[in-house]
């Protein structure tokens, strides 16, 4: 079975064009499952090729999400200069989304890995699959058409991508070939039992803690059919909390009933950072991101807005207020 005919020709021109170079796997900023599963599979399988190729991520690997590096090589942006490795980014839309430092340390991206539908293309070699679920979807199929090794390190990182970016299979994006794949890396050593206690069952006091305050702070708007919540500045050191303990809150807000978008607004001094998931890819989360220099995916996205939350709040609803129009206008037509 193949699952990406369309892309053999072209990674095996990639992997081709990699041989005998040194490779730093790039990750986006506050990295989740599919970022670093992604990371360490093709950072282990490009190893297993004889190149030499380590992980680089500018923030670090959040601590639910460590059990998937195993011994892979994995470094933190500052732990490391600049000494020619070649770059190549995973689940990144852009190349701002591994941040400004990076960017300096690499300016020029070999190759990018991602199925955000807000990647444009970047790099010398461009793997953009929008229809797929998650980055560790797209390099599982690669790997497995490509006949690829992959070790129960990778298989474990690949599946974890996976469930967490399909909502631990229940996003409209699962598929057939999700589960095809899931199965096939299952069969190679990656355990399902393990993934969801390392992510799921593993929740440090401060993080409930935080759950507590953006539920109590959830507000409705759009006659209800937007819910948002808001952490203000200042609240992770009140309650004991990281910033990693963000991740799935705003699904809070997305699963009340009669709720079609729910957003997480996180303040920080001068600073916006804002969660947007819809139920539906009709609502293009991405196209409402990029109004305020964000990006995504269809139904999540994200963003980091310049200024005060007084200023940013009345924009964003009105900006969810515009696309709740125009989804409306093309169901009546």
């Amino acid at each position: 079975m193949s699952y990406y005919p369309e892309y053999a020709a072209r990674f095996q021109a990639c992997l081709a064009g990699l041989q005998g170079r040194r490779v730093a796997v790039i990750g986006h900023q506050r990295p989740d499952g599919d970022c670093v599963g992604s990371q360490v599979a093709l950072t282990r399988v490009l190893r297993a090729r004889g190149i030499d190729a380590i992980a680089i991520n500018p923030d670090p690997v959040p601590r639910r999400i460590k059990f998937l590096v195993g011994d892979t090589p994995f470094f933190q942006r500052d732990q490391l200069a600049h000494d020619g490795r070649v770059a190549v980014f995973t689940d990144c839309a852009d190349q701002g989304r591994a941040g400004d430092r990076m960017r300096e340390l690499y300016p020029e991206a070999f190759a990018c890995f991602d199925h955000h539908i807000s990647n444009g293309g970047f790099a010398r070699h461009n793997f953009v699959d929008t229809a797929s679920a998650a980055t560790a979807e797209v390099l599982a199929g690669f790997f497995l058409d490509a006949g690829l090794p992959i070790d129960a390190v990778s298989a474990q990182a690949l599946y974890t991508g996976i469930m967490t970016d399909t909502g631990q299979f229940r996003f409209a994006s699962t598929s057939q070939r999700v589960f095809t794949l899931a199965g096939e890396l299952l069969a190679r050593g990656a355990s399902p039992a393990r993934a969801g206690q390392e992510l799921y069952e593993r929740e440090s006091l401060g993080k409930l803690k935080l759950l507590q305050h953006f539920i109590g702070s959830l507000r409705l708007e759009c006659a209800g059919r937007v819910c948002i919540g808001v952490l203000p500045h200042g609240i992770f050191e009140e309650v004991g909390a990281s910033v990693e303990d963000t991740e799935g809150l705003v699904d809070y807000a997305r699963s009340l009933d009669g709720v079609a978008i729910g957003a997480l607004i996180e303040e920080r001094p001068g600073v916006i950072k804002a969660s947007l998931r819809a139920q539906d890819a009709v609502y293009r989360m991405d196209s409402v991101a990029a109004q305020f220099n964000g990006g995504g995916h269809a139904s999540a996205a994200g963003l980091n807005w310049q200024g005060s939350f007084d200023e940013f709040y009345p924009q964003l609803v009105a900006a969810f207020t515009r696309r709740l129009g125009e989804v409306d206008a093309l169901s009546r037509s």
